[in-house]
């Protein structure tokens, strides 16, 4: 929207296509263009001389940058990057030079950091997003000396995490998982990897990490397909967990440290029910029991709801014995052809807000550190587990008790997908399940696409993302492979001098290449420990595999003093960022091998008919045929085949769209 900028009096415009971030100072202005396509956000918040003065910039509102320039201070540096997420306006904190570099003189030739191969002349700070120093002092740190900042939902913000622990460094985090009647899909696919990116963010920030993630294994879906098929409800729950760790495995996401099932806790569950009816927020109805929502103020917190938003027929079924249209069941009396135990109202089988509540307080406690799950968990079964285990245990009491520890501290959740810019369901025909995609796509391909976008934004599932992850991906492991192999062959070479530990000191591209492998390594820190920020820690890569290829491939790059080393520091760097997204670090080679036979089996093609294409276009060319040579190569690359003239590989996978 626009905001009108203090300084000048004029407005700018939020929204742009290209967004820009112009870094004022006195006479200069410096331009951070796109980084890896990431659309940067167009706010900056900068200590000038008239106190706290906030800017908005875009590539539209140059013409601010003078006018906006005469009420800062002299000079400035940049000391926390952010992007946005989800279209917040993120804050880009700017402060005196002498104050952003500590005791390092402010002049204006004072060491540049690197960023994207450019060199620019601010300096970034270590520190997580913070206004002043004072606040950073009172950041928690993780027993790694850092700070994570997580997005809470129930306080609509980004918050510095600090676990329940008294020690500080046990974490535990609960994940809704999957109600087991079907193969996963594609969303299912978003919410475990964002979640599995923050698991081991936290362990690599030094947590202990206690990570459940349940299975609902009773439920309306899956006695009805298990009845259509004619079998046990226990059969199809086993033979779809299978198939649900069988996807998410292929994903390269990390199996939690336990997985509940519903019915193993049918105890919990009626203990809890018990409580609930005892302190007066649940009532039995004709051996079904209810919560009452109207017994707990609390209720809506999370979500934000109010309680006329459920008017009954339209959100929630029309029940005469229930108090309220939105209370909702514990508890469901048994009906002919269910699964049923026995309990103090008769036969029946839990509800399923129910079963989260019961096996988190069994397994690990009244009050969590994290509870994550999809956007669309937030109500009503979030929000309704917040409400059952609230009453049980009640945490945030108001009656005059003293409160108790609130049931989750911070509530994460990922952002929907969409499949062509459209909702996905069956009845459109755009729903995809997990195996389906990677049938086509290499599984990795797929998690590379997700990780592109931040985790709390939508994402949109289309055919061009996948095919450009893949041919990135194809990229970087190729890029890797061959620096490894360059590296080899570099160390084998050394120098007498350079094996005694007496090198000359690097220069040229390889001083550069050890530099930016530094770099890259705390900006892809600071991009994870802010929100799980993946599409910049991935981006960050970009400079890295440039400078890798510079190494191996040009003259300059061969010849620089301290290649292998750079060499190595660059290729460590890329692979410590792979890793903490969950991609692998080592090898390779395989990998690509995959990726070849998943581009021939969307092309229709066999490497047999590709080695006859080639020869026919060697044949060509040595008749001089330029034309039918260029034929044959166009053919290829229209369906995904790039041919490499004068490369040791012969063919390439390469990005193809089909527009149908």
């Amino acid at each position: 929207r626009p905001r009108a900028c203090r300084g000048c009096d004029t407005t700018a415009r939020q929204g742009t296509t290209q967004r820009r971030i112009w870094v004022v100072g006195a006479t200069t202005e410096h331009t951070i263009g796109k980084i890896a396509a990431m659309s940067l956000c167009t706010s900056i918040l900068a200590s000038g001389a008239r106190g706290m003065h906030r800017i908005a910039c875009s590539a539209s509102h140059q013409r601010h940058a003078t006018p906006c320039a005469s009420r800062l201070s002299s000079r400035v540096r940049c000391a926390a990057l952010r992007a946005p997420v989800m279209g917040t306006r993120s804050t880009y904190v700017l402060a005196p030079a002498a104050a952003a570099s500590g005791a390092q003189d402010a002049d204006s030739n004072s060491r540049p950091i690197r960023l994207g191969g450019v060199q620019r002349r601010f300096t970034t700070s270590s520190a997580v997003a913070s206004p002043s120093a004072a606040d950073a002092d009172a950041m928690p740190i993780a027993p790694n000396g850092q700070t994570l900042m997580l997005h809470n939902t129930m306080a609509r913000r980004k918050e510095p995490f600090s676990p329940r622990d008294s020690t500080g460094k046990k974490v535990n985090m609960y994940v809704c998982g999957v109600t087991v009647y079907d193969y996963s899909h594609i969303g299912h696919a978003r919410v475990y990897v964002a979640f599995d990116v923050l698991y081991r963010q936290l362990t690599r920030m030094g947590y202990d990490v206690t990570y459940c993630r349940n299975f609902t294994d009773v439920d309306d879906k899956i006695i009805k397909r298990a009845n259509e098929n004619g079998e046990e409800c226990d059969a199809l729950v086993d033979r779809f967990i299978a198939a649900f760790h069988e996807d998410i495995d292929a994903l390269g996401c990390l199996r939690p440290t336990i997985e509940p099932r519903a019915t193993d806790h049918i105890q919990d569950i009626v203990t809890m029910c018990e409580r609930l009816i005892e302190k007066g927020y649940a009532y039995p109805a004709d051996g079904d029991v209810y919560f009452s929502v109207d017994a707990l103020p609390e209720y809506g917190s999370l979500s934000g709801r109010k309680q006329e938003d459920n008017r009954a027929g339209e959100r929630v079924a029309v029940d005469d014995r229930k108090k309220n249209p939105a209370d909702f069941a514990l508890w469901k009396a048994a009906k002919p052809g269910e699964p049923t135990w026995d309990s103090p109202w008769g036969a029946g089988r839990p509800g399923w807000h129910i079963e989260c509540s019961a096996m988190i307080e069994s397994i690990l406690g009244k009050s969590i550190d994290i509870h994550g799950g999809g956007q669309d968990l937030v109500f009503p079964h979030h929000e309704n587990e917040l409400a059952q285990s609230t009453a049980s245990c009640r945490c945030c009491a108001t009656d005059g008790d003293e409160p108790e520890e609130p049931f989750v501290r911070y509530w994460v959740h990922n952002g929907f997908v969409k499949v062509d810019s459209e909702k996905m369901s069956k009845s459109l025909g755009n729903f995809f399940t997990i195996r389906e995609v990677t049938e086509k796509y290499h599984p990795f391909a797929l998690r590379w696409m997700l990780l592109g976008t931040h985790y709390r934004a939508p994402i949109n599932y289309t055919q061009r993302a996948l095919e450009e992850a893949s041919d990135r991906l194809y990229y970087l492991y190729q890029t890797l492979v061959d620096s490894r192999v360059a590296l080899t062959e570099a160390e084998a070479s050394a120098t007498d001098a350079e094996v005694k530990g007496k090198p000359k000191p690097p220069t040229g591209v390889a001083a550069e290449g050890i530099e930016l492998a530094v770099e890259t390594k705390a900006a892809v820190a600071s991009a994870l420990t802010d929100d799980l920020n993946t599409p910049l820690a991935m981006a960050s890569l970009s400079s890295p595999l440039k400078m890798l290829n510079d190494l191996v491939s040009t003259k300059k790059g061969k010849k620089a003093v301290g290649r292998n080393v750079a060499l190595r520091d660059l290729v460590k760097t890329v692979e410590e960022t792979l890793e903490a997204v969950g991609l692998p670090h080592e090898g390779g080679e395989g990998l690509l091998e995959e990726l070849r036979l998943l581009t021939l089996a969307r092309a229709g093609l066999t490497q047999a008919d590709v080695d006859e294409a080639v020869a026919k276009r060697a044949e060509a060319r040595t008749a001089k045929d330029f034309a039918e040579s260029d034929r044959i190569r166009d053919e290829l690359g229209a369906k995904g085949v790039a041919l490499m003239d004068g490369c040791s590989q012969v063919w390439r996978p390469a990005t193809v769209v089909n527009d149908k």
